[in-house]
């Protein structure tokens, strides 16, 4: 998933930011609303969090403008301990929710699944395709009873197409939520995730479960036979 997080507190934002990269999330940064707003605008997210007091213009405000533009993403508001009229503003200018700060990092994860679920998909706990279990808690997978060993990156990248297995999913989509503002600039990115996964998910496998359609993208689906080099070698 690929969230915006804007908060003028250097220390804060690259701290938290560290933390949501770490658990798989794909995270642009802006440091104080104007560059929150434009980022917002020309991105599709699946959610954004706001400090209140960022200098120029304040997250209240960047957040009414993204709902009169009609910006659906859902929207969370840090707001100081004591402020409960900033809440209460935040929530009337089309905030989802808010979350007080100093918080408990562990705390705004539950937030941004929630606010996930209020947006209409629920996130199962556990994502099957196949033999394919993708651990949405543990950000684990496993084939079977084999244990699959994956990089945050790469895990980010298998959760998205488990999100939507039996679907071709391009490769401008697949750059829009799991590569953020710190993504590399040459295209063929994806294609060597897409290696890299398709290695550790099928190899040695009976049945190969992710595929490339040229032109397209990749898709992950239970319903194909392998093809015989993709079998471990006895």
């Amino acid at each position: 998933m690929r969230l915006l997080f804007a908060e003028d507190d250097r220390q804060l934002r690259q701290s938290v930011v560290r933390g949501l990269r770490e658990d798989s999330y794909a995270v642009d940064q802006a440091e104080d609303g104007r560059q929150a707003l434009d980022l917002a605008s020309a991105h599709e997210y699946d959610a954004i969090v706001l400090d209140i007091l960022m200098p120029g213009i304040d997250g209240i405000e960047v957040c009414r403008t993204l709902r009169a533009q009609g910006n659906t993403t859902p929207i969370l508001m840090l707001t100081a301990l004591d402020a409960v009229e900033q809440r209460i503003a935040g929530l009337d200018a089309g905030a989802d929710d808010y979350l007080t700060k100093p918080f408990d990092f562990g705390e705004l994860q539950a937030r941004l699944r929630a606010l996930t679920r209020r947006r209409g998909e629920v996130l199962a706990a556990d994502l099957v395709v196949g033999d394919l279990v993708v651990d949405t808690r543990r950000h684990a997978a496993r084939r079977g009873t084999r244990e699959i060993s994956l990089t945050a990156k790469e895990f980010a990248f298998l959760l998205h197409l488990a999100r939507n297995a039996g679907r071709v999913v391009s490769k401008a989509e697949l750059m829009a939520h799991v590569w953020d503002d710190s993504r590399e600039s040459y295209s063929n990115i994806i294609d060597v995730y897409a290696s890299r996964v398709r290695r550790k998910v099928d190899e040695g496998e009976t049945t190969a479960l992710l595929s490339t359609h040229r032109g397209a993208g990749y898709m992950l689906d239970a319903a194909r036979p392998a093809a015989a080099g993709a079998r471990r070698r006895s």
